[in-house]
C-alpha cells in the first residue's frame, strides 16, 4: 500500500460573480459577515439556534460578554434580520430572543464551523500541524 505525502487539493475557488462581489472594500457582504463573524456573533447565533433564550440565558452562555456588548450584538443581529426579539408585557420585564428563518439558515452554516474549530483548536493553539 502507498502512502500519499501530496498537499489535499485546495478547496473550489469562489465562483467568478461571488469572489469579484466579496472582495472590494464597499461590498455589502463584507458588512454582514463582519456582523456574524465577529467574536460574539458567532456565539449569540450558535446559542440561539438551540432554540429561545432569554437575555440572561445568552449572558451566562457567552461567557465573558459584557452587558453592553450583548446588547449591542443582539441589536446588530436583529437589524439585520437573523435574529427576533420579543418583549413580554409582564413585570419584572421579560425579552425572549429567538432566530429567524434566515437565522437558522445560517446557524445551520455556523455548526460546522464551530465544530471544526472546537475538533482542531487545541492543537492549533498549541502549534501543532
Amino acid at each position: 500500500m502507498e502512502v500519499s505525502t501530496s498537499a489535499p487539493a485546495p478547496a473550489a475557488p469562489l465562483p467568478v460573480a461571488l469572489a469579484d462581489g466579496v472582495f472590494p472594500a464597499g461590498c455589502p457582504s463584507r458588512t454582514v459577515l463582519d456582523h456574524i463573524t465577529s467574536k460574539w456573533g458567532v456565539l449569540i447565533l450558535l446559542a440561539l439556534s438551540e432554540g429561545e433564550q432569554r437575555w440572561s440565558e445568552l449572558r451566562r452562555r457567552a461567557e465573558g460578554i459584557s452587558e453592553k456588548m450583548l446588547a449591542q450584538t443582539l441589536k446588530t443581529l436583529e437589524r439585520d434580520g437573523l435574529v427576533s426579539r420579543k418583549a413580554q408585557p409582564v413585570i419584572p420585564p421579560r425579552v425572549d430572543y429567538s432566530l429567524t428563518e434566515r437565522g437558522y439558515e445560517l446557524g445551520s452554516l455556523l455548526v460546522p464551523l464551530v465544530a471544526w474549530a472546537f475538533e482542531n483548536a487545541e492543537e492549533i493553539v498549541n502549534g501543532q500541524p
